[in-house]
Order: structure tokens, then C-alpha cells, then sequence
């Protein structure tokens, strides 16, 4: 991945969004020496989206299998265990 600081990326905007979307690279954004953001194209962010949805629905999964083996807790219970 290629580093850019966050001053220098303002003034190549235009260059790091065509690098970005046309060639795939992966720009990071640093401020003061550390790392802050990063530029990634449209393709990959749905890349990542798609794992981040396929990995919730996974978890929902597992959280419904274990309420059908292990039940439920009602709400007001729930907050009696918590001191709420």
C-alpha cells in the first residue's frame, strides 16, 4: 500500500481517486506519522461489506440456535440481574 500524508492527499485528491478507481491501489492516510484512513475503491468496499453482512448474519444464526437450545431471558428479568 502506498503512503500519502493527509496534506499531501489534499492537494492530489483528484490523482489518488483515479489511482484508487482505476488502478486498485490501496492509498493510506497518514496525519503526524500515524496512520488515520485509507482509499479503497467502490469494488473493494463492497467486498468488505459483503463479509461484514455474511458475518452478522452468521452470528444472528448462532445467537437464534442457542436461544432454541439454552431459551431466553425476559427483559425485566434481565434487568434484575443487572441491578438495572
Amino acid at each position: 500500500m502506498v503512503r500519502f500524508s493527509v496534506t499531501e492527499a489534499r492537494d492530489k485528491l483528484s490523482e489518488l481517486c483515479n489511482r484508487v478507481s482505476y488502478q486498485g491501489e490501496r492509498i493510506v492516510l497518514d496525519r503526524r506519522g500515524k496512520a488515520v484512513a485509507v482509499l479503497i475503491s467502490l469494488e473493494d468496499l463492497e467486498v468488505l461489506e459483503r463479509a461484514e453482512d455474511a458475518a452478522d448474519l452468521q452470528s444472528a444464526r448462532e445467537a437464534v440456535a442457542e436461544s432454541e437450545t439454552e431459551g431466553t431471558v425476559s427483559l425485566d428479568d434481565l434487568r434484575e440481574e443487572l441491578g438495572l
